[in-house]
């Protein structure tokens, strides 16, 4: 065996594609990246579950805070997610899952943690960021949409140009609750002629059903955890 000889174990390159790379005659098995893989077709992606059950037990970097923002409330804190690069980049590979390879123009984020989160899922997807404002938070021409909060209503903008009619859109958000923000989201984004593919959070409460709202506007929802109760 020549010094140029290259010997690979199989079992590094079992997550990837493998070619044949030759070199003075010598073969080697080397990984294909995956940007450079087919995605699932179409069909393959409508079959894709969209919340199926991490391999890494996110829930237990999320940090429970009692009590806050007020008597009651058990606050899900993602900044410990955020910190702890391992759960982060799983999150994120998780969230994206089901469109590996399929063409997304616009990840749009809500918010604020939704510019963290959204903003990671925009570079593995190769698409286009965002951002979801609160209202005169944003310096160029907008389009507005009203939401409703537990007491009353906001409103949230966006750049009248950041999306142009058609283009395939993923939202995003840390957290999903009572699903106000997040279906004022998509009816702004519909509004100004996005195609929202589906909605994606780290987070549900399935127990206060914004995640049910969103599905009976026809989105789909991908969520990785669910919290029982506020």
């Amino acid at each position: 065996t020549g010094p140029l000889s290259l010997r690979v174990c199989r079992t590094w390159l079992k997550p990837f594609d493998r070619a044949c790379a030759f070199r003075s005659g010598c073969a080697a098995v080397l990984p294909v990246p995956a940007l450079f893989r087919p995605g699932p077709t179409r069909i393959q992606r409508d079959r894709l579950p969209m919340n199926d059950t991490p391999s890494y037990d996110l829930s237990a970097v999320i940090r429970t805070i009692a009590d806050y923002p007020k008597p009651g409330i058990l606050f899900r804190d993602i900044t410990t997610l955020l910190g702890d690069a391992r759960a982060f980049r799983r999150a994120i590979d998780e969230l994206v899952q089901p469109w590996a390879g399929a063409k997304i123009d616009k990840v749009a984020g809500i918010e604020a943690r939704g510019f963290i989160v959204g903003g990671a899922v925009a570079h593995q997807l190769s698409a286009g960021f965002v951002p979801i404002r609160k209202k005169g938070k944003l310096p160029h021409q907008t389009v507005r949409m009203a939401y409703a909060l537990e007491y009353g209503e906001d409103e949230m903008e966006m750049h009248v140009d950041a999306i142009a009619p058609g283009e395939r859109v993923v939202l995003v958000d840390d957290l999903i609750a009572t699903g106000g923000t997040a279906e004022g989201a998509v009816k702004l984004l519909r509004n100004i002629g996005a195609q929202v593919e589906a909605a994606c959070f780290i987070i549900d409460l399935p127990d206060l059903g914004g995640a049910a709202k969103l599905r009976a506007l026809g989105v789909p929802v991908r969520t990785l955890i669910g919290f029982p109760g506020h």
